[in-house]
């Protein structure tokens, strides 16, 4: 036993039993709080470890984000000069088939790492995966319809990377009743 619980005999009376009943109460008290703090302690512990898996988890997963939004532009160059060689000459046809190579390989270079094109022609307008440049009347089809895709949008690990800019449609205006004209004589 410690030298805190041995009873102390005093004289004139004094009751051991109390003070070692005052002793052990403080003790049970210290030993309560320490408990807490150590289940604190612990639960603080556990939380910082998830955070910091979560961090490098998402270290892992949008450690590209940068280095792909560099990498985006080339790809849209790509496709607009794809898009713009046209011509029946045999360099013209060398070259574009050479562009269209480099631009599959790049694709699937992108796509490897999980980096997704958002293709959003004739879906409904999502305000938080495209970004609407302009509205168009359209009979055909439904109000907030994207109708055309001006700059591709990109998904990394379902994550908006860059929005695609689109054209939204909108119904098309009443057309003016004919009004019959107010003789202005009268």
């Amino acid at each position: 036993m410690s030298r805190m619980l041995k009873p102390r005999w005093r004289r004139g009376g004094g009751e051991p039993e109390d003070a070692l009943a005052e002793a052990q109460a403080r003790l049970e008290s210290m030993a309560s709080e320490h408990q807490e703090q150590l289940l604190r302690m612990q639960a603080e512990m556990e939380n910082s470890r998830r955070r910091a898996s979560k961090d490098i988890e998402n270290a892992h997963k949008f450690g590209l984000e940068k280095f792909a939004k560099e990498l985006l532009p080339i790809k849209d160059s790509l496709e607009l000069g794809l898009a713009a060689a046209e011509g029946d000459d045999e360099k013209v046809a060398k070259l574009r088939e050479g562009m269209a190579l480099t631009l599959k390989m790049l694709s699937s270079c992108l796509e490897k790492f999980g980096i997704v094109e958002v293709e959003p022609t004739g879906q409904p307008f999502n305000p938080e995966q495209h970004q609407a440049m302009t509205t168009q009347e359209s009979a055909e089809h439904a109000p907030n319809t994207v109708l055309h895709v001006m700059q591709k949008g990109y998904l990394l690990n379902e994550r908006v990377m860059r929005p695609a800019m689109v054209v939204v449609s909108k119904a098309p205006a009443p057309a003016p009743e004919d009004t019959p004209s107010i003789d202005e004589q009268a």
